[in-house]
């Protein structure tokens, strides 16, 4: 029904999952109406604006997937948890949520503009490995199991913002190498 569109419609693809609609993405940004009010709870914090993100993405090289919600209920709070950034647009706070074509309308207005340039973004399977490798060390140093979760989806978050390069993700696996080693001989001992 879209006018002058239908090239977009047969080049689009369908999946069953948001996981193989987004493989491959480097950063995954997930869009929410709701935002967290507390910050000890963190899938739906901290939530950028969308003139935010277009700064933070200028100069970057590489995929950017950009998800919006379901528009009857949004993301569940395992969805939430996938994305390395949240995004919402500012609005009342009597009624915070949007049309969903209204929001991809409002972002994808204040994205166009962004220029892509030679920062390259983190491989994605490299950032999984950071981040089961963080896992890893969490367990290694006796962390307590009710903060983990949270901990982890704070750590995802940040390298989110960070936008990983390639170098960084390894250097912070390095460290991470060189911290369970010291625990072994430390064990030994």
């Amino acid at each position: 029904m879209s006018s002058h569109a239908r090239d977009v419609l047969e080049g689009a693809t369908t999946t069953s999952s948001i996981e193989d609609a987004v493989a491959g993405a480097n950063l995954l940004i997930g869009t929410t109406g709701i935002t967290g009010s507390k910050f000890d709870e963190h899938i739906r914090i901290p939530a950028h604006v969308p003139r935010d993100l277009k700064q933070h993405l200028q100069g970057s090289c590489g995929t950017v997937a950009l998800l919006f919600g379901r528009e009857d209920k949004g993301f569940t709070k395992d969805e939430l948890r996938m994305m390395d950034m949240i995004l919402t647009i500012p609005t009342s706070g009597i009624y915070p949520v949007m049309n969903l074509s209204h929001a991809v309308a409002v972002i994808l207005y204040e994205l166009s503009d962004v220029q892509a340039g030679e920062t390259p973004l983190a491989d994605p399977f490299d950032t999984k490995l950071l981040m089961e490798h963080l896992s890893q060390v969490l367990e290694d140093i006796d962390y307590p199991e009710h903060k983990k979760e949270k901990t982890e989806l704070m750590l995802k978050r940040i390298f989110g913002r960070a936008r990983l390069i390639p170098r960084e993700v390894q250097t912070l696996r390095g460290i991470l190498r060189g911290i369970q080693r010291h625990l072994v001989s430390d064990r030994k001992k």
